[in-house]
């Protein structure tokens, strides 16, 4: 049994270890890092859903699970004012006679 204890403790000990370690580095360097913070949703990553506009009172639908907030669309829900990588193939026509 005293085995059993000292492995959770170990586990314990390096997982406030961790984080005190993620802590200190976020308050080094924020995530949003050389990214402006995103104009529309101000940094946070979430906006107001739609169904909260007209809500009576209860908030909640599949895109926001409930909370009344769903992902920003202009970061995406980054919370910064990167733009979206995309990936464009373009191909050249080939010429056929038929």
């Amino acid at each position: 049994m005293v085995p059993i204890v000292l492995t959770q403790m170990a586990t314990g000990l390096g997982v406030l270890a961790g984080a005190v370690f993620v802590k200190s580095v976020m308050d080094q360097k924020p995530m949003a890092g050389p990214f402006q913070r995103c104009p529309t949703c101000n940094g946070t990553g979430r906006v107001l859903c739609i169904c909260s506009r007209w809500s009576d009172g209860d908030v909640g639908c599949r895109t926001c699970s409930g909370s009344g907030r769903r992902a920003c669309s202009s970061c995406g829900g980054s919370g910064t004012g990167r733009p979206i990588p995309v990936q464009l193939i373009v191909r050249q026509p080939t010429n056929r006679s038929f």
